[in-house]
């Protein structure tokens, strides 16, 4: 039985490349690459930091694309609509966060982590649909 194989689909083949290179690049714009200036303040909306933190993702993101060989025009549309929902999430948790002043050492604090990253990975499960429409 699992010395068969398993033939997948071009495409099931592809979407899934495509997420895993998407969990890549999150790990390492979300874990590797943030700088002090990304990580204080964030309860401010109109945040520097966090607008260059979601400028990381995105050039992730385009790296990604590319090498997915999508559309430049798709790339923009898609890589544009990122940048605003993932600042937009983080800027919620931080603000939900400072609100409740959490500290890593309660449990709620980790509920806001978990509900941001998952929040991110649906957005990446929403970018993979349409690339699956539109670019691949």
């Amino acid at each position: 039985m699992f010395n068969q194989g398993i033939a997948l689909p071009e495409t099931t083949g592809a979407l899934l490349l495509l997420l895993c290179l998407m969990q890549v690049k999150h790990m390492f714009a979300d874990f590797y690459l943030q700088t002090p200036k990304m990580l204080s303040g964030r309860g401010e909306y109109f945040h520097s930091g966090r607008a260059q933190h979601a400028g990381v993702h995105v050039i992730g993101s385009i790296l990604v694309f590319v090498a997915m060989g999508s559309p430049v025009a798709f790339i923009l549309v898609i890589c544009a609509l990122e940048w605003i929902v993932h600042f937009n999430i983080d800027y919620c948790k931080a603000r939900y966060s400072d609100s409740k002043q959490l500290t890593p050492q309660q449990a709620v604090f980790w509920r806001a982590v978990g509900t941001d990253q998952a929040l991110h990975q649906l957005t990446y499960i929403a970018m993979a649909a349409a690339w699956m429409k539109y670019a691949a």
